[in-house]
């Protein structure tokens, strides 16, 4: 039944050991991806990501949903089981590798889980602390495992990164099984496993549906969806362009992961708080969008190394864009309405990470920005590709455009607090919500946040 009573402790290793494993694959990963599909490499790891993520959107409400009803532990081993199946796969068959990593997207939303084993044993005014430490345990085993997996490679080679790798995720599964204890409370399952989950509860489009009802809660997912499509994309194939277009060897690639990882945790501890208390909530989301902006215009029109690391500290600070979205939506959020909308955010970016992958391999392939062989590992910049007189990055361009509408859509989100409403009954973001529910008619849907009375 597990070692002690539930706590957010459990949930750190959880994810701390999952994502431990997938970073130390980082170096093997470009390595066998460019071997695997030799032509259009950047077209198919964009194919590979854009259908995990978006199996992803589609599962996540219904596993959501059967967790609610029966218990976080056995969909912690479900979910981490399958994320972490593909890693032996990599030098066993590629082909399969990649395979199980496109399907395993049904299953790689530990996070969703983890966030609600969070609030099982939390009371409300402690979850956003939790929630943070367990987004900073997160980035910290990204910031650490890529050097690690990159100094055995180069060492002793891929074969036994693969080995660390599988090791990881097998501790990470038998922590689960074995120190893991239930944090779902028995009164709140159902007697029987036979318990019906409603088609609404595993519907992913449900909740979109009715965004588009609220004044509030529309422009904040527009902007979302808008900003963290081009990041997606970025993560799925940066470090491949790092490694193949400009140049970067294993050592640099790891080194630059954990210099802008570390800046992200500064400026999402540090920063983010100064600003928030100084320029406002809404003014630190734009401020945010403007350096994201900026960071893929750098990557677009970069070809040297110290472009990209330049741009990479910019980046950093773009990562305040996303807690700063979520504070804004917790600030007109009541407490009951919370997990709603932060479910809605987070199903928007799970969305995105199906789409952004698949957008930016197709705008690599549009450009014909091919690799046609591996380039020897260095750690010196060097600009090798081909043609020099196209665009370096085109697709970071394309994403900085899009960005760019996300800042002109959230120049339209209202900030105000749920604080100052004065209304007895208020529980709409949006002060204007209920004379908009007067006037729509009784078929319309109901908007995502009203008041139950009205």
């Amino acid at each position: 039944q597990g070692i002690g009573r539930p706590s957010v402790y459990h949930a750190v290793v959880v994810i701390f050991l999952e994502f431990f494993a997938w970073g130390l694959l980082t170096t093997p990963m470009l390595t066998v991806l460019h071997e695997t599909f030799s032509h259009h490499t950047f077209l198919m790891n964009g194919l590979i990501q854009g259908v995990k993520g978006f199996l992803s959107f589609l599962s996540a409400p219904l596993i959501g949903a059967l967790s609610d009803a029966w218990g976080r532990k056995s969909f912690l081993l479900l979910t981490v089981f399958f994320t972490c199946a593909p890693i032996p796969l990599m030098r066993i068959s590629p082909w399969w590798y990649f395979a199980m990593i496109s399907v395993s997207g049904i299953f790689s939303v530990t996070f969703s889980v983890i966030f609600a084993y969070v609030a099982d044993v939390t009371k409300e005014h402690e979850r956003t602390t939790a929630y943070g430490l367990v987004s900073a345990t997160f980035a910290a085993s990204l910031v650490t495992s890529p050097a690690i997996g990159a100094y055995l490679s180069a060492s002793y080679g891929d074969n036994l990164v693969v080995l660390v790798a599988t090791l990881v995720a097998v501790v990470d599964i038998c922590f689960i099984l074995l120190a893991v204890p239930e944090s779902l409370p028995e009164k709140m399952r159902p007697a029987s496993w036979g318990a019906s989950i409603s088609w609404e509860q595993a519907d992913p489009f449900a909740s979109l549906k009715k965004v588009r009802k609220d004044s509030t809660v529309l422009p904040i997912c527009i902007t979302v969806f808008l900003s963290y499509l081009p990041e997606a994309g970025q993560y799925s194939s940066f470090f491949l362009y790092l490694r193949q277009i400009i140049g970067f060897g294993s050592a640099s690639i790891a080194a630059f992961i954990a210099v802008v990882g570390i800046l992200s945790i500064i400026a999402q501890t540090v920063f983010l708080s100064i600003l928030m208390r100084s320029i406002g909530n809404k003014n630190t989301v734009l401020l945010g969008l403007g350096f994201q902006i900026l960071q893929l215009a750098w990557y677009g029109f970069g070809s040297q190394s110290w472009m990209m690391w330049a741009a990479g500290a910019v980046a950093a600070m773009s990562s305040i864009t996303f807690p700063a979205i979520s504070a804004l939506v917790s600030r007109n959020a009541e407490s009951d309405q919370q997990g709603v909308v932060q479910g809605i955010i987070t199903g928007i970016r799970g969305l995105c990470n199906g789409l952004g992958p698949a957008l930016y391999g197709f705008i690599f392939f549009l450009f014909h920005v091919e690799l046609n062989e591996l380039p020897p590992d260095q750690t010196s910049g060097k600009k090798t590709m081909q043609d020099p007189t196209i665009i370096p990055g085109p697709p970071f361009l394309v994403g900085a455009c899009i960005v760019l509408l996300a800042f002109l859509v959230a120049l339209f989100i209202p900030e105000h607090s749920k604080a100052s409403s004065s209304r007895k009954h208020s529980n709409s973001i949006s002060g204007t919500l209920s004379s908009n529910l007067d006037r729509s008619s009784e078929e319309d849907i109901e908007p995502l946040l009203q008041d139950s009375s009205v």
